[in-house]
């Protein structure tokens, strides 16, 4: 039976910016690469699977890997509590946490106040603290975020973000409200800004966040927090597909993604999510595992965060720099070798947005695409298919290339 190596660049796909001759990032950048592969495979687009306003990042994720979101709450707080190494009771609540800046008035400033990293300190000055008798646990999750665990009696994941996401900056924050009305919903939304009032108080006053302001740097001042949710278990990947999965990732989300699915995680040293991370040992890493392992989720980050940045010429150049890093897949042989995104990343909004994502599926078949781009791969055979259906798209094509 051939491997699968399910390639997924965060954030590839884009609009047409002026800056590059009406092009995206993709379509400007240069990668002999993965034209070659789209040259020797075939080709489509996918629409991401998500159920809210616009794609998250664990939705699509879930989706490439056959998993509805719909059918399992898969919200960002258990991956970031968990992947920071926190250990969850039942009856917890999860939250994912941004460190924000906010105004005198509370209006939202920067959602990550400044890329902030070495966090340690405000967590400290916050982990521990209780509230009506609800103990709030904080550990770092990589820079800017954090996971919190709500631990305490009749508490509930039903309640708001209250993270404004990609919305207009300069609005005042928005309080945490109930999603459903009972008790413990009103309880927990209650409880939840009782402490973000008491931790913006502590926060404003920290000692690192005074220099920061001498410094001219954004204060770290405002907890945001999003993605609500309850421990669950998911069915394995194995179980499900019978095939043995190994995970290369950087960032905590994407190795929990793969945890939580049963894949085997693989270190690669200095891969770090990052537009310095280690991409040639993450791709000889790949490439050296598809021995033991059937299947290989690999995850490039960087190219989400340089869009979400508004920075289309490093977006365009990290593209550039995976392609050349790929050389070292061309002469791979019984692998069926995947390259999707889980989402768009539009770097004129500077967030996700809901436009289809390219695939192409090298090892299989072939047709008459000739560069892996948007336009391009919505010529492909593959045609445009729902996120959700790919991976059984991907399994057929296996078993026929295996006939």
């Amino acid at each position: 039976m051939k491997k699968i190596l399910l390639i997924v660049i965060d954030g590839l796909s884009d609009e047409p910016i002026p800056q590059l001759g009406g092009k995206t990032p993709l379509e400007a950048a240069k990668t002999p690469n993965l034209d070659y592969l789209a040259k020797n495979g075939i080709c489509g687009l996918a629409e991401p699977t998500f159920y809210t306003a616009i794609p998250t990042s664990e939705e699509p994720h879930f989706a490439l890997f056959g998993y509805d979101p719909k059918k399992y709450p898969i919200k960002r707080g258990i991956f970031t509590a968990l992947g920071a190494g926190m250990r969850m009771k039942s009856g917890d609540v999860a939250l994912r946490g941004n460190f924000g800046t906010v105004d005198k008035n509370f209006n939202m400033i920067d959602r990550r106040a400044g890329r902030i990293i070495g966090t340690e300190p405000l967590i400290n000055s916050l982990n521990g603290m209780i509230i009506d008798g609800v103990k709030f646990l904080i550990k770092n999750a990589g820079e800017y975020r954090t996971g919190i665990i709500m631990r305490g009696k009749n508490l509930s994941p039903e309640i708001s973000d209250g993270d404004p996401h990609y919305e207009k900056l300069g609005k005042r924050v928005k309080k945490i409200v109930p999603l459903k009305k009972n008790l413990k919903t009103t309880f927990t939304a209650k409880v939840l800004n009782n402490f973000l009032e008491k931790a913006h108080l502590i926060l404003e006053n920290h000692p690192i966040n005074q220099k920061r302001r001498k410094k001219g740097l954004l204060p770290a001042n405002y907890i945001l927090t999003r993605g609500a949710s309850s421990l669950i278990k998911l069915p394995s990947f194995k179980k499900r597909y019978n095939l043995k999965a190994g995970c290369i990732a950087g960032k905590i989300l994407y190795k929990q993604i793969g945890k939580m699915l049963g894949m085997n995680k693989i270190l690669v040293r200095g891969a770090n999510g990052l537009p310095t991370t280690n991409l040639k040992g993450k791709i000889r890493a790949a490439k050296k595992y598809l021995k033991k392992y059937d299947f290989i989720f690999l995850h490039i980050k960087a190219a989400d965060s340089l869009a979400e940045d508004g920075n289309f010429l490093g977006k365009k150049e990290f593209i550039e720099k995976i392609d050349k890093n790929l050389k070292l897949l061309l002469k791979l042989k019984n692998t069926l070798i995947v390259v999707t995104a889980d989402h768009s990343t539009c770097s004129l909004l500077k967030r996700h947005c809901s436009q289809p994502v390219p695939i192409l599926i090298y090892g299989a078949e072939k047709d008459s695409v000739k560069k892996f781009s948007e336009k391009d791969c919505k010529k492909g055979k593959l045609g445009t298919i729902k996120q959700i259906n790919l991976m059984p798209r991907i399994l057929r094509l296996v078993e026929t290339s295996c006939l």
